[in-house]
């Protein structure tokens, strides 16, 4: 049976692009440990990921090789393998011992994931993550759902249980709409396999998808069925001459039995905009600029028309396509980013912006990277162009999305609460050392240009203002988007306070006051070891995980009155001045 490593849970992350998935597990908790990674763009002489890759998560472990070429025996065994393998045809060609007896079409890199894992054999890895594009659920247009069967099939047969989700980053309060399939795996034998009970339950209710992304099942969607066959009966066989795909948006497929469903998205919370995570316009590059007299051709580029054509073969016929937005409003999430938004050229996929002075414009890599929850500058290099960086988002995923399906998938395999000391947006610069602060030489106001959120506050909801230690002071004034706060320990945690009524944080900075304001993710209960390796403070502590908000114009002086620490008030009392 798979053992449990109980202290790292060790990744190698295929088809790594600029590690969107390292950012977004890392970001989940400190125990995943991308140990190995591969990242290779066929064609191209210029390797852009890599380079991007390597600069900032260093050299070691990482390959710039065709994966195609590297044998399994050279990847270190693993808990987690992880990728987001490209959308292509899975068709079975032909048979190969040398691949099991399935083999796809030649470049076919799911068929190198399967190598992978069924060469690895008794150490394959307990647990899978792979994302794909959402149509992967219904190609290929003449045997619809083909290919998906064949994919489940080729992991039921290497013995994991597998589960699903189409997920729609925006629906989840993330500033883009991308949607993308998730896919989750658990070797038989493994933690979290021994878990899942019910496929329907699991599905809606009590699994790892479920549990990250909660939704509510669309009426009369539910199929339920069984995979036959060997893997090429499949590919020929499978669902042939049906007009729809049998898969429903969330899924789960043990033993080849498949229970799926369609999800219809249930999310309250804070919700992040394109206009929330753009830049100060005084700060944009002139090139980045329409000008007045190219105006006319990205309307024309974005706007519904009706043009007649000629085939090859000599037959006229007529092009339709229905007008987009221009400019994008700025108080929704973007649309989908592509690997063409790069470029000054018109198009009519590409964002464009109308700003405060009447001018438009087309995205800078900063904010690209912002709609994929990536750190500010990430994709910076001396190498990489500006049209390459919006090429490599185009080809990225929502990191927020992976952040939350590790969170999740933490809490089944240990039964705790992660922690993590690398939130999403904490910016990561190993080699080569680059200058990063995009706005440095620029005034205090101009340099703030953090990603903004739309959500409603609550002034009759309790507030909480913590002290903080001088120690941490400087944890809480770094601008980060998300924190961990500890109180004192349990037992000096005021017993007026009701912690069930908690719903906003204010951490109160000495000689300062409070600006801050925080809603209250998770409270729960910890201590300071989770986060000081080093520290010998094992004592239990109220744990808050705060998600931020916004800031006061200035600090305001409110004291705690509760020991000198805590202070425990209506949002209301302290925000209503100011609202």
């Amino acid at each position: 049976m798979p053992r449990r490593n109980d202290n790292k849970i060790r990744v190698v992350e295929l088809f790594a692009g600029v590690g969107g998935f390292r950012i977004g597990l890392e970001g989940a908790s400190d125990a995943y440990e991308t140990i190995w990674n591969n990242q290779w763009e066929p064609s191209t002489v210029h390797q852009d990921a890599s380079l991007v890759y390597r600069a900032r998560f260093g050299s070691k472990g990482h390959i710039n090789r065709d994966i195609n070429t590297v044998p399994t025996e050279d990847i270190p065994d693993h808990d987690l393998l992880v990728g987001g393998f490209p959308c292509q045809d899975y068709s079975v060609a032909s048979t190969l011992s040398r691949s099991g007896g399935i083999e796809g079409k030649k470049g076919v890199l799911w068929w190198q994931i399967y190598r992978i894992l069924e060469e690895k054999g008794e150490n394959r890895p307990n647990y899978i993550f792979f994302e794909n594009v959402d149509r992967l659920l219904g190609s290929p247009a003449k045997q619809r759902g083909r290919d998906f069967a064949i994919i489940l099939a080729s992991l039921a047969d290497l013995g994991y249980t597998v589960e699903w989700r189409v997920i729609n980053a925006a629906e989840y309060g993330m500033p883009q709409r991308r949607r993308r399939t998730y896919i989750v795996g658990y070797r038989e034998g493994a933690h979290v396999a021994n878990q899942v009970q019910e496929l329907k339950d699991w599905v809606l209710y009590e699994g790892v998808l479920a549990k990250a992304f909660p939704f509510r099942p669309k009426d009369n969607t539910l199929s339920e069925f069984d995979i036959e066959g060997a893997i090429k009966e499949v590919s020929d066989n499978f669902n042939r001459g049906c007009k729809e795909s049998p898969f429903g948006t969330a899924g789960i497929m043990r033993n080849r039995h498949v229970y799926s469903i369609d999800a219809e998205a249930i999310y309250e919370g804070p919700a992040m905009t394109l206009g929330g995570n753009i830049v100060d316009e005084s700060l944009v590059p002139e090139e980045f600029f329409i000008p007045d007299n190219e105006v006319a051709k990205w309307e024309y580029e974005k706007g519904a028309k009706k043009i007649e054509r000629t085939s090859k073969e000599g037959f006229s016929y007529i092009f339709s396509e229905g007008g987009m937005a221009f400019p994008d409003p700025l108080d929704k999430p973007s649309r989908t980013i592509i690997t063409g938004e790069g470029g000054a050229s018109a198009s009519r996929f590409k964002h464009v912006i109308l700003t405060p002075s009447g001018r438009y414009r087309r995205l800078i890599p900063l904010e690209l990277e912002r709609l994929n929850m990536f750190p500010d500058n990430h994709t910076y290099h001396p190498d990489v162009t500006d049209g390459r960086r919006a090429f490599l988002m185009g080809n990225a995923l929502v990191c927020g999305i992976v952040q939350q399906i590790g969170k999740s998938l933490y809490r089944f395999i240990y039964e705790k609460e992660p922690v993590s000391t690398h939130p999403i947006d904490t910016q990561r610069d190993a080699l080569p050392k680059l200058s990063l602060d995009l706005f440095a030489g620029l005034e205090p106001e101009l340099k703030v240009n953090k990603p903004k959120k739309s959500y409603t506050l609550d002034m009759t909801k309790s507030l909480l203002i913590g002290y903080v230690k001088e120690d941490n002071k400087a944890y809480f004034l770094d601008g980060g988007q998300t924190k961990i706060y500890y109180t004192g320990k349990v037992k000096g945690f005021p017993s007026t306070v009701a912690l069930n009524k908690l719903f906003y944080f204010m951490p109160y900075i000495k000689g300062k006051g409070v600006k801050d304001l925080y809603l209250i993710r998770i409270a729960r209960i910890g201590s300071k070891a989770e986060v000081h390796q080093e520290s010998e403070d094992r004592d239990p502590r109220l744990v808050f995980e705060l998600e931020y908000l916004e800031s006061l114009p200035n600090y305001v002086m409110i004291k705690p009155n509760i020991f000198n620490t805590y202070r425990d008030t209506l949002l209301g009392k302290v925000m209503g001045d100011f609202v």
